[in-house]
């Protein structure tokens, strides 16, 4: 049983454990992402989380430490003028571990570390106590919903009211050409049978003068 025994041996000595962990950290803070294994990636984040805190502290006891681990002056100098800055709101988290998948050859498990961005905030943990009671309200949002689900599919639908007809407007049919033309022809004739019956029938000074001429004849 490995109890109260904190700390991966990642399959190597001690001093090669600890080179190696050196010599991660440097590369890290350099270009600011690597990447390796997951068990090496998990024990790296530590280290580097321990570094950014000795940066913030800032004083020279600090930096004499940093040196102690860190192989590079310059990177050690990045670390507390730049990286230090970065952090100073920050109150832990500086180093991201992202899963990528399985290393081609052997299929071990790769993970990118990189150092955390300054616009990323800290999305505080909720307690499992506030968790919990998360879960309870959604399920007592979702039997509400249910239950409403359930009386909209019982219910019967809706039978559709007929609608009222609509009157249809008849139209007026024209009428035939044939008529107008008759009546129209009708017109004409009126008025021209009476000229000519006014014309046929002899006036009155006309009877006079005939019954004269006849007298003087005579």
């Amino acid at each position: 049983m490995r109890h109260r025994m904190a700390g991966r041996k990642l399959g190597v000595t001690t001093s090669h454990r600890k080179a190696m962990l050196r010599n991660m950290v440097t590369s890290l803070f350099e270009h600011e992402k690597i990447e390796t294994t997951d068990a090496r990636a998990k024990e790296l984040r530590v280290v580097a989380d321990r570094m950014v805190t000795l940066a913030k502290r800032g004083d020279l006891h600090a930096r004499r430490q940093a040196l102690s681990f860190i192989r590079s002056k310059s990177v050690v100098a990045k670390l507390f003028d730049e990286l230090s800055k970065r952090y100073s709101d920050r109150p832990g988290g500086y180093v991201r571990v992202v899963k990528k998948g399985f290393r081609v050859g052997d299929g071990a498990p790769v993970s990118i570390v990189e150092l955390v961005a300054k616009d990323d905030k800290a999305e505080p943990k909720k307690a499992k106590k506030g968790r919990l009671l998360d879960r309870l309200g959604k399920k007592k949002e979702e039997k509400p919903k249910a239950k409403k689900k359930a009386e909209a599919s019982a219910a019967p639908a809706e039978t559709p009211k007929p609608e009222a007809p609509k009157e249809e407007v008849k139209a007026e049919a024209p009428e035939p050409e044939k008529e107008e033309t008759a009546a129209e022809e009708a017109a004409e004739a009126a008025p021209t049978e009476a000229t000519t019956e006014s014309e046929t029938e002899p006036g009155p000074t006309e009877t006079t003068e005939k019954a004269e001429a006849e007298e003087e004849k005579k």
